[in-house]
């Protein structure tokens, strides 16, 4: 994050709706039947999102892509925050409403059959995925499987609640923004965590005393560079562990992976992308966050992404996220 962006502090409906990839229409219906808490209002009465608004919002299009009833996704979230349920397989089928229009004349008729044929094959292609989406979370017994293959297959072989779920809903926030390869990128950061109990001890550390530079902390004030310095410290310390451990190796091979499996997208998925962006373009408040199961979010540049999901964080903490990036600066070889 460069932080001569500030990012805001919470944000209005419609741009957690943009963010989120779904409608502000769509948010409200949360708000009506329980699923998402009414947020804070502003001065102008209306509705501010703020960061765990947001994860909530985000962990619900996930599910809802998964095709989990949205009943079924509240009494989850209410009933156990930490993970989704083994038995939350079943969802909504799917509609094949068709619109009519003049079907006496044999064009209107192949029109409407072409249509039906279109939404079939996008509903064949989310149902794959729901399946693949269902089958994954009920293996991880977690959220997890809501994230992307190529991210959950980095956590393999660390042990069962390695990860914790601040951690994962860091790894979806930077999904959405950045997709499943800088995820899976950041993954590298919590394996080494989840490896190391000294770093992950220094980490929380270093977490808490961030934390602590609330607004009632000065920017000025000497915990900001003291806590900046023992940032960039700890950073450094996790840096050379990657490096040490192989981590970084394992990085090279995930990007020469990533570039083997983006090249082998086949004519037919191509095709079903192309049913799928027919199907949603009929029925827009249908569209959602692609998660392993769901359709394809609106895309956005990574600076509207930024721009879009709020952060708590005080001036005091800012300037001290500014300061560590400086003194890592400093250390960067120059050509």
């Amino acid at each position: 994050m460069h932080l001569s962006f500030v990012p805001p502090r919470r944000v209005k409906i419609g741009d957690a709706a943009a963010f989120a990839g779904t409608t502000p229409r769509a948010i409200r219906h949360y708000h009506a039947i329980g699923l998402l808490p009414e947020p804070e209002r502003g001065g102008d009465g209306r509705r501010r999102y703020g960061h765990q608004d947001m994860i909530r919002l985000l962990w619900i299009r996930r599910m809802a892509g998964a095709g989990i009833a949205l009943d079924d996704i509240r009494d989850a979230l209410t009933a156990d925050t930490g993970s989704v349920g083994d038995d939350r397989e079943h969802g909504d089928s799917g509609g094949g409403d068709v619109d009519g229009g003049d079907v006496d004349g044999g064009d209107g008729i192949a029109l409407i059959l072409e249509r039906l044929e279109n939404s079939l094959a996008a509903q064949e292609a989310v149902l794959r995925r729901q399946r693949t989406a269902v089958q994954r979370m009920r293996a991880e017994g977690s959220r997890m499987g809501l994230l992307s293959d190529v991210v959950t297959d980095r956590f393999k072989s660390l042990p069962e609640g390695s990860l914790r779920q601040g951690e994962l809903d860091t790894l979806l926030v930077t999904e959405r923004i950045f997709g499943p390869l800088g995820a899976a990128v950041q993954a590298t950061r919590f394996i080494a965590l989840a490896t190391h109990p000294a770093l992950r001890e220094e980490s929380d550390r270093v977490d808490a005393a961030e934390e602590a530079l609330d607004d009632t902390v000065a920017v000025d004030d000497p915990r900001v560079a003291r806590v900046a310095a023992e940032r960039h410290a700890f950073e450094g310390a996790l840096d050379a562990f990657i490096e040490e451990s192989g981590l970084a190796g394992d990085d090279d091979a995930l990007f020469e992976a990533w570039d083997a499996r983006d090249s082998a997208t086949t004519d037919q998925e191509e095709d079903e992308e192309e049913a799928e962006d027919e199907e949603e373009a009929e029925d827009d408040d249908g569209g959602g966050d692609r998660g392993p199961g769901g359709r394809r979010a609106r895309t956005m540049s990574a600076f509207e992404a930024v721009g879009r999901m709020p952060y708590d964080f005080s001036p005091a903490r800012l300037r001290c996220m500014e300061l560590a990036e400086q003194l890592a600066a400093q250390d960067t070889p120059t050509a």
